[in-house]
Order: C-alpha cells, then sequence, then structure tokens
C-alpha cells in the first residue's frame, strides 16, 4: 500500500509570486538620512568648455559644407572661416578634455576599445575622426584657393571631398555630448535626453552661426553676415523650442529646481535665456525688418549668442551636479520611466504590461 502511495506523482502547488515593481509603489519623501544616492560627477568647467567648443566647430563645418555646396564665389569667406574654425575648435576642446582626465598622459587608452553603448567611448572616436578630416579639409582648402578663373585646383577638389565626411561627423559633435550627460545618473541630466540634445544642437548651430558672422562683419561681406545672421536666428528660435520642452521634462519629473532658482538659476534666466536668445532674436529681428540692417546690432546680437552658449553649458553643469547632491530629486526621477525608455528584457516587458505611472 505504502509503495503504491509512493509510485504515485506527487503534486505541488507551485504558487507563482508577483513580480516587485517599484515605481508603482509612491515615494512619500524617505531619503537614507538625507544622504545623496548618487555622486555629482566629475565633470567641471573643463568639459563644459569642451561641449562649447566642440559643437561649435561641428556646426562650423556643417555649415561651411553647405555654402560650399550650395553657395558661389560670395561665400569663399565662410566656407574659409568655418574650416579654420572646425579645426580651431578640435585643437582647443581636446587639451580641455584631456585635462579632464585623471591620468592625461594615458588618454590614448581612450582609443584603445570601441563600445557602443558607452557615449564616451564613441564620443573619443567622434573626436578624433572629425579633427583628422577637419584637418586634411582646412590644409586642402588653403593650399588649392579658388583660381582668379573660377575653377578649382586638385587640392581644392580635395577638400570638397573630405568636408563631406567632416560634416557628417560634426553632426555628432553637436550632439554626441548630450548623450554623454543624459546616460549618467544624474537627475538633472538623466532626465530629458532628446531635449538636451535638441538644445545642444541648436545652440551649436546658432553659435556657429554667430562666430562665423562676426567674420563675415570683420571682412566687410555684409550680405554674408545678414545670412549667417538669419541662420543664428532659426536656431536660437528652435534652441528656445527645445529649452522648453527641456524645462516640460524637469517639471514633469521634479528635477529641475536646481537650474531654476538660487545663483544658478539666475545665471541661466538671464545668462543663456535673456542674453543669449532674448538679445539676439530681437537684434536680428530688427535687422530682417529693415531696409538698412544695423552693423551694431548684428555684432551685439552675434556676441550675445556666444556669451549665452556658454553661460548655458556651464549653467546645466552646475545645476546637474547640484541635483545629484539632493536625494529628492533622484528618487523623484526613478518615479518615472526615463524619457524615450522602451522595455527590452523579458521580465521588464512582463512588468511594464502590469502598468506605468502615469
Amino acid at each position: 500500500m505504502k509503495q503504491e502511495q509512493a509510485r504515485q506523482p506527487v503534486e505541488r502547488r507551485v504558487e507563482q509570486t508577483a513580480i516587485p515593481h517599484p515605481a508603482v509603489e509612491e515615494w512619500n519623501g524617505e531619503t537614507y538620512y538625507g544622504q545623496a544616492s548618487v555622486k555629482p560627477s566629475p565633470f567641471d568647467w573643463r568639459v563644459a568648455a569642451y561641449v562649447y567648443v566642440a559643437g561649435l566647430a561641428g556646426s562650423a563645418q556643417i555649415i561651411a559644407t553647405l555654402a560650399d555646396r550650395l553657395g558661389d564665389e560670395r561665400d569663399e569667406t565662410t566656407i574659409r572661416n568655418g574650416r579654420l574654425l572646425a579645426v580651431a575648435g578640435v585643437a582647443i576642446g581636446a587639451p580641455l578634455l584631456i585635462m579632464d582626465l585623471k591620468t592625461p598622459s594615458r588618454f590614448y587608452n581612450m582609443l584603445r576599445i570601441y563600445r557602443t553603448s558607452s557615449p564616451m567611448s564613441f564620443g573619443s572616436y567622434i573626436l578624433g575622426a572629425f579633427g583628422a578630416a577637419s584637418g586634411l579639409t582646412a590644409v586642402a582648402h588653403l593650399i588649392g584657393e579658388r583660381r582668379a578663373d573660377g575653377g578649382r585646383s586638385p587640392m581644392r577638389r580635395a577638400a570638397d571631398m573630405t568636408q563631406v565626411p567632416a560634416a557628417f561627423l560634426g553632426a555628432g559633435m553637436s550632439t554626441y555630448t548630450a548623450a554623454l550627460l543624459s546616460a549618467t545618473s544624474t537627475p538633472l541630466w538623466a532626465s530629458a535626453p532628446q531635449a538636451m540634445a535638441a538644445q545642444f544642437g541648436t545652440s551649436s548651430m546658432a553659435t556657429a552661426a554667430a562666430a562665423l558672422s562676426l567674420g563675415e562683419q570683420i571682412a566687410g561681406n555684409a550680405d554674408n553676415s545678414r545670412r549667417l545672421d538669419g541662420l543664428a536666428a532659426v536656431a536660437a528660435a528652435g534652441e528656445l523650442i527645445a529649452t522648453a520642452f527641456a524645462e516640460k521634462r524637469h517639471r514633469e519629473t521634479g528635477v529641475g529646481a536646481t537650474l531654476r532658482d538660487g545663483p544658478i538659476g539666475m545665471s541661466y534666466k538671464t545668462g543663456a535665456l535673456a542674453l543669449g536668445l532674448g538679445v539676439p532674436l530681437v537684434c536680428h529681428s530688427i535687422n530682417a525688418l529693415s531696409k538698412r540692417p544695423s552693423r551694431g546690432l548684428s555684432i551685439l546680437g552675434s556676441l550675445a549668442l556666444l556669451a549665452g552658449g556658454m553661460v548655458m553649458r556651464q549653467a546645466i553643469f552646475q545645476a546637474g551636479n547640484k541635483s545629484a547632491e539632493r536625494p529628492d530629486d533622484y528618487f523623484r526621477l526613478t518615479q518615472r520611466l526615463p524619457e524615450g525608455a522602451k522595455p527590452r528584457r523579458r521580465v521588464d516587458r512582463a512588468v511594464d504590461a502590469r502598468g506605468r505611472l502615469p
């Protein structure tokens, strides 16, 4: 009897436990004795300056390429200045980035491996490739200046060929730094990656157009300067829209206090928004509606754009590191899915199907 019972299969009831979903449980302000949950990034003013210079250089190369492909001989100054500005940006930005490394003498280790999941890794390759392509383009341009009859020498044709990959890499230079910041656990940076990329990209285009406009004013090419001012105004308007979307995302996640309040918020509002966007838009709009554009307004608008772009990046860096010191910001951010996030693993999809926070 006992043997028959032993042969019978033993039915075991397996209870399926529910998968915990931490984001569903509402956070009520608890912290670990007020201690920060994440460390502030080691990025300082040097990295912020690199982000500014790199974006300006990348967009300058894009403008030079477009002027070469779509313009005529009147755009020769813009093409030359844009290519030289791209090389100058790499020459200034690369040392700033190397100086920020813990061991600057081993900077070459950044190029030993390539990881698509690391913005710092592919950013290093973008910087290196952009510097090489821009350098070849500028050297070939200077050696093979346009002929008096309007023709192009073999070296100038070589510059026209290398400028195409340089322009594509310039687009990466203008925006990849936003991915570098948003990939961290810093609440302010991680809350709006797409809006930050748009903000950095439009600001890079605006500052590059402003710098080239100043060059045209020095050369006495008022028509070229006016066209560049129009491009700068359009880019500045785009930056204003991207800034509004970024601030909307900051409010939704509750992490934007460090960028709105205190000395950092004041510098951001007055330097980045009022000076860096408001003044240029007013100056360039007046010139666009005027039959006789003012040279002074053009220069003022360009200088304001250049200054505002630097202030914007410095403020975002400082506010981001400040938000990392606030545990409330980190926990508020973790209550919501990151912008553009999609669950990839099977368990993530199962958890996501059970419900999201609104």
